[in-house]
């Protein structure tokens, strides 16, 4: 039979929702709008559109060497053939019909002459239908195509073509009928064929070709005030620097502009060197010069900007925390957005990150599209809903937005909650054409949870163009396989050799060297990452029996004290390790010697720590919160299949919850070794790279840069 044909659908952002693909959005009024392709709208040809019958094969092919049994029936079929010459000479002869089959297809159906033959030639091959061992079939249904059946029309004459001339071959295969008598008519019908013929199995049906148009390679810029490993305070650093290698290694063009902080890892940036000597940037009634750099930071191509200003945005041996930041990233997004239009570049897409470089979109659409700039699309990603830039008028005096009455409505920058404030974290999700978060859940939390931080009825209002999408970590960086960092490198062929870390850690910190698992904890001291939970684990830990470490440091410095005095009373315990502050080494160290990681967030976007632990198969243990609960799944209460689960969470943020859990990965630990060993295989073979999270940008930008 023939097979239907295959069509190729275009994949869109919601086709593709895997690992957390966004919501398809519809595009925001703010930005503009596409316009219908004439390939959408305008009916397709008529030729297009008929169905070719399908092409019988030649029946020299339909069999290498006739049996005794074909034998007969052609000898017995000799006399109808014979009476049937003076018919076959007033009309075409079926090789005639189905000599030429594509000829229906090819010519258009005016005035029905197209449908006409088409039914003819069908009717002919009906009658010397090959076997269905036939090679010729697969050439037949690949010319097969739906076809909407046209209005009947009266048939018109139809001149059929020249018969073409049977080739040797077939008069070969296929023997001449010859006449004979009765009697040996009667004796080959009665006679029993000799050695039948066994039946040839149908071969299974070949998968449909699917055809992928190849996607265009796309000019990416991304601007963010962080980025690993020369200017990192948090994941939004780690999560530049991963996309862009990824999205680089799909085939874009990728640019990262930053400020030139004085504190940047110069020893990271390779060739750095001023490219364009003479921006000038507008701000309150005048402008101010900078310089662009350039630079490759791990094959990453970056440009840094520097303002020659005596507001010192840039140069103050820190990336955050002056009471002016508000005016320092609002400075930078407009030197940014100038910068492009200055110096001729004209991305497909702008990509910016948290509320630092939400002006973005604001600044193109409010100024730049008029000036030229209508080609690129902005994307914005969320980190923190729980920092928005949130400032007062003066925000419009410096970058030239003079129209406090426009931009002060609530449809527009004006604060949900203050009267009489801007909110620039809001300004992006308004003028974006797309903005996602760093998790699924994390875009459901913010949404409908009440954890936007005032952004809710924002996000309702935008919520055809707001999506999540998991982070992913670089596996270049962060892999037990290849960490220059750790003693022994591991995988799962090997995997006893991660307490071989273990052992090394424990020299390290000086801790006692015996069979107790060693439970962890490695970030920020911020009151968003459950500090007084994790206060409560440290001596939960240490009562049943197990180790503990922690790895972190705080911006504020009573959290700081109030850890220092901690670790001072525990300083005794050959058990209990804590390092107030943060170094890199160590943590890989940790990530490969511990056996539990502690993540107990009060909210957590997406969430590294935990993404690093299963690469290095320390089973963590959760709150079901963001995007903890999407790459988290409970060894005894997740509906995954076995397979899949690879820790342990918590749902409420209390003590009870947290023991819940803690208690229960330890139990496993000493009680049931073998399963907490299938736990860390299962969380090694999880794949948490760059990869899925790669293609899912990927199908937003694709979605956007055409409207």
């Amino acid at each position: 039979m023939a097979k239907k044909p295959t069509t190729t659908k275009k994949t869109t952002a919601s086709a593709n929702r895997k690992a957390g693909a966004p919501i398809e959005p519809k595009p925001d009024a703010k930005g503009p709008t596409a316009k219908p392709k004439d390939s959408d709208t305008k009916p397709k040809p008529a030729a297009a559109a008929a169905a070719a019958p399908t092409a019988p094969a030649a029946p020299a092919k339909a069999s290498a060497t006739p049996t005794k049994a074909s034998v007969a029936t052609a000898k017995a079929s000799a006399s109808s053939t014979k009476a049937s010459d003076a018919s076959a000479k007033a009309s075409a002869e079926p090789t005639k019909a189905t000599a030429t089959p594509t000829v229906a297809a090819s010519a258009p159906s005016a005035n029905g002459r197209a449908k006409t033959k088409a039914s003819k030639t069908t009717a002919a091959a009906n009658k010397s239908k090959p076997s269905s061992n036939s090679k010729a079939a697969p050439a037949a249904e690949k010319l097969a195509v739906p076809a909407k059946p046209a209005s009947p029309i009266a048939p018109e004459p139809v001149v059929e073509p020249a018969a073409e001339p049977v080739t040797e071959t077939t008069a070969k295969v296929i023997p001449e009928s010859v006449p004979e008598s009765p009697a040996e008519e009667q004796q080959h019908a009665a006679a029993p064929a000799e050695n039948p013929p066994e039946p040839i199995p149908e071969s299974p049906p070949e998968p449909p070709v699917v055809h992928h148009a190849p996607r265009p390679s796309l000019f990416i810029v991304q601007i963010t005030p962080e980025m690993a490993p020369i200017a990192k305070i948090g994941g939004l650093a780690d999560v530049v620097f991963g996309l862009s290698r990824e999205l680089a290694i799909r085939g874009n063009h990728v640019e990262i502009i930053l400020p030139k902080y004085d504190n940047l890892r110069y020893d990271q940036i390779f060739d750095l060197q001023p490219v364009y000597n003479d921006l000038w940037v507008p701000w309150y009634d005048g402008a101010i010069h900078c310089t662009v750099y350039f630079g490759f930071v791990h094959d990453r191509k970056c440009f840094f900007i520097e303002p020659h200003s005596h507001d010192n945005f840039f140069n103050r041996g820190s990336i955050y925390g002056f009471p002016d930041d508000v005016f320092r990233y609002a400075f930078f997004s407009r030197a940014a957005i100038e910068f492009l239009w200055q110096s001729g570049k004209h991305p497909d897409i702008i990509h910016c990150h948290d509320w630092q470089t939400a002006l973005v979109p604001v600044f193109l659409y409010e100024f730049y599209q008029s000036l030229g700039m209508t080609h690129p699309r902005v994307c914005m990603t969320i980190h923190n809903f729980k920092h928005q830039g949130v400032t007062g008028a003066e925000l419009l005096s410096a970058t030239g937005l003079h129209q406090p009455d426009r931009f002060f409505a609530w449809e527009r920058l004006g604060d949900n909650h203050h009267k009489n404030a801007l909110n620039m974290l809001k300004g992006g999700v308004v003028y974006a054409n797309f903005v996602t978060t760093v998790s699924p859940r994390y875009a459901f939390e913010t949404k409908d949870q009440g954890q936007g931080f005032g952004l809710e009825s924002t996000l309702h209002t935008h919520h055809m163009k707001y999506g999540g999408v998991v982070n992913g970590i670089d596996y270049d960086v962060w892999n037990p396989e290849v960490d220059r960092y750790i003693p022994v490198n591991y995988g799962l062929g090997n995997l006893d050799d991660k307490y071989q870390n273990k052992r090394a850690l424990r020299q390290r910190l000086m801790l006692a060297d015996n069979d107790k698992p060693i439970v962890a904890f490695i970030g920020r001291l911020d009151p968003q990452k459950g500090l007084d939970l994790v206060r409560h684990a440290i001596f939960a830990t240490l009562e049943r029996g197990a180790q503990f470490v922690l790895l972190g440091s705080s911006p504020d410095q009573g959290i700081n004290n109030d850890f220092w005095g901690l670790k001072q009373m525990l300083n005794d315990s050959p058990d209990c390790h804590l390092e107030i502050g943060f170094d890199e080494d160590l943590s890989h160290l940790i990530y490969a010697g511990a056996d539990i990681m502690l993540v107990p967030s009060q909210f957590e976007p997406c969430g590294l720590t935990q993404l690093i632990a299963l690469r290095y198969g320390t089973v963590p243990v959760v709150r079901t919160v963001g995007g903890l609960a999407d790459t988290v799944f409970d060894k005894d209460h997740s509906d995954r299949p076995l397979h899949q689960r690879n820790g342990y969470r918590f749902d409420n943020y209390d003590v009870p919850g947290l023991e819940s859990a803690l208690i229960r990965a330890l139990d496993c630990y000493y009680q049931y070794p073998e399963h907490f060993r299938e736990l860390m295989k299962n969380a090694m073979n999880a794949d948490y790279s760059w990869n899925h999270p790669g293609q899912d940008y990927l199908n937003i930008y694709d979605f956007i840069r055409d409207r």
